[in-house]
């Protein structure tokens, strides 16, 4: 990446599953990390506090004025430190000009992904269509031009809520696929879809068009606040490849209510969970407290 030579990053920004880093230059290197990339930085002074000992690992194992959640379901971090240590699955390593704190080899911002689903690659930015930020992480109003048809984030404090209930209620297609399209509101993904929809109660099949406005607007604030939740505890890990940048799985899984327990007890009613396929995911719901809508006669 020849563009990145000599630049320098001044902010991250994240839009749904897309992250951006601006440069001075008023271009941004973009990044989609898929179902599994990772950007992780190392040799940084940052990654040193996160060391064995260091002010960020004794944060995380139980300083008492730190703030922090239940993480018994994760491990101590392990970050790799050490900028010549290459991480298995590495695809991209950057070079970052050393300053005073960083290790004496210099800092490097590796991407690391298994499945490989997404990649970088540095993009003009253009003006955001509402005036707002482009996303969390820098007050500018500006966006990559290539992320643009991405609808702002779903805890993202500038999302026009009632233009996104709107949306949903003009459509025919079931409420599960609108809650994960992305030009309504990014990053709902299949789990936090089917626990917000058993929050609100309402089944992922009914039609957007026949829900009402509070009860839709009840929907994206359920499933926000599942996804506030998930944040809280570090997100929800199933295997190896779901991990934060220091290698610690998400404590959410153990909080689950339906997705991933069908044929289990509702935490909430205790009647059987159940699954099924609407547009190609799996959907797992309640049968007494989301009502499956009826098939329409032919």
């Amino acid at each position: 990446m020849r563009q990145l030579t000599g630049r320098t990053f001044t902010a991250a920004v994240r839009r749904g599953k897309f992250l951006w880093l601006p440069l001075d230059d008023g271009a941004a290197l973009v990044a989609h990390l898929g179902m599994s990339g990772q950007l992780l930085v190392h040799g940084t002074a940052v990654a040193a506090a996160r060391e064995p000992g260091g002010d960020a690992a004794r944060a995380f194992l139980g300083d008492p004025d730190a703030p922090r959640v239940d993480l018994t379901a994760t491990r101590a971090p392990q970050p790799a430190s050490d900028p010549d240590v290459r991480p298995r699955h590495l695809r991209v390593r950057l070079r970052l000009r050393p300053i005073p704190g960083d290790a004496s080899t210099g800092a490097v911002l590796d991407l690391v992904d298994q499945r490989m689903f997404g990649g970088l690659r540095v993009v003009a930015m253009v003006p955001t269509a509402d005036g707002a930020p482009g996303g969390a992480g820098s007050p500018a109003p500006l966006i990559p031009a290539d992320v643009t048809h991405i609808a702002r984030d779903l805890l993202d404090p500038h999302l026009d809520r009632p233009a996104a209930v709107a949306k949903m209620r003009r459509s025919n297609r079931a409420v599960k696929t609108l809650l994960m399209d992305q030009g309504i509101v990014s990053g709902v993904g299949n789990i936090y879809a089917d626990e917000g929809l058993w929050a609100a109660r309402v089944h992922g099949l009914r039609p957007g068009k026949t829900l009402g406005p509070r009860v839709t607007a009840r929907l994206l604030d359920a499933t926000g606040e599942v996804m506030e939740r998930a944040l809280a505890a570090g997100g929800t890990s199933f295997d190896a490849l779901y991990v934060d940048a220091d290698g610690a799985a998400g404590f959410f899984a153990r909080s689950l209510a339906v997705y991933g327990r069908a044929g289990q007890e509702c935490r909430r009613c205790g009647t059987l969970l159940r699954a099924e396929t609407i547009g190609g995911r799996s959907h797992v719901f309640c049968p007494r407290c989301q009502t499956r809508p009826r098939q329409a006669r032919s």
